[in-house]
């Protein structure tokens, strides 16, 4: 077995965290994963993978190999890519993140269009709500809700969301309307821990920044299970404006707090910043860039004069 080979397989294991996932992502035995990583560690002489009997975990060797692995690898994918004049013709694997609700209805659909397209790309989505480091983690192109802090990338800015308090109907006739965030204090609120922009809570009131600190009677790691339970009627919670628009749409929620809400968000369409950026990922950058800036739930709202 090559090198580059064992390579592929000791990245699989490590971010399957399991040699039966990383089998079945490569369609090969778990007995040749096992004996492909006791054959690095042999010839390495260290130990890269820490086992028990329910979990697996990189040693502070396999951390550095790890990323050494990743290197190396989209280095020659890279130089593959290259004299297959990949840079004009897009072909090859793109591997792109977002968060997960964003990922589930605005992306995904997205996918198969552009796999359509363009036949000689094989696409890996990771979808997950927290900040993927692209170099570290080989991600090609990422779509990201907020404002950028790296300053080694480009960004295409596709669209904005709000963070809105809402509930359904049946809950303000119970309870009432709250027309200032103090009162929220006493409100029954599911807020979701999934998303460092939902569990911070901040308003402003003419300019001027509002801080308040409540203790929610529900909390849960999922933006859909907060929408859900808000949906029944249980209490307020806050989201982004997107995860609810259909809901706003159709009656199911109503957005309070309006004039009290903070700027919105930017929704940005980032890659890396490099001499040449290959076929796959520009398309794929123009395609996204395309598709979301004509969905009328990603623009700004534009607010009425008194």
């Amino acid at each position: 077995m090559d090198r580059f080979h064992e390579m592929q397989i000791f990245m699989a294991v490590a971010e399957e965290e399991g040699f039966a996932a990383a089998a079945r992502r490569l369609n090969i035995s778990p007995p040749s994963v096992t004996r492909a990583i006791a054959a690095m560690e042999e010839r390495i002489g260290t130990q890269l993978l820490s086992r028990t009997t329910r979990s697996l975990h990189l040693t502070e060797a396999g951390q550095r190999y790890l990323e050494d692995c990743r290197r190396i690898l989209n280095e020659v994918d890279e130089a593959e890519e290259a004299a297959a004049d990949s840079y004009s013709i897009p072909r090859g694997h793109l591997t792109v993140t977002a968060p997960v609700m964003f990922g589930e209805l605005y992306i995904a659909p997205l996918l198969a269009e552009y796999l359509d397209q363009f036949p000689s790309v094989h696409l890996n989505a990771l979808l997950v709500d927290r900040v993927v480091s692209m170099a570290d983690e080989g991600v090609d192109v990422a779509i990201r809700i907020g404002h950028l802090h790296e300053n080694n990338q480009h960004a295409i800015k596709v669209g904005e969301v709000r963070q809105v308090i809402c509930a359904a109907p049946a809950y303000f006739e119970q309870y009432g309307r709250p027309q200032h965030p103090g009162e929220l204090s006493t409100a029954n609120i599911v807020m979701s821990s999934a998303s460092h922009l939902l569990s911070d809570w901040q308003f402003v009131n003419e300019g001027n920044a509002l801080s308040f600190r409540f203790e929610p009677r529900l909390v849960v790691t999922a933006n859909q299970a907060a929408i859900n339970i808000a949906c029944l009627g249980w209490g307020l919670t806050r989201v982004l404006s997107y995860q609810v628009a259909g809901h706003v749409a159709n009656g199911g929620l109503e957005v309070v707090l309006q004039e009290f809400e903070p700027p919105a968000l930017p929704i940005q369409v980032v890659y890396q910043k490099n001499n040449r950026v290959p076929a796959k990922v520009r398309t794929f950058v123009n395609f996204l860039a395309d598709r979301l800036g004509q969905d009328a739930a990603l623009k700004p709202v534009v607010k009425s004069a008194d």
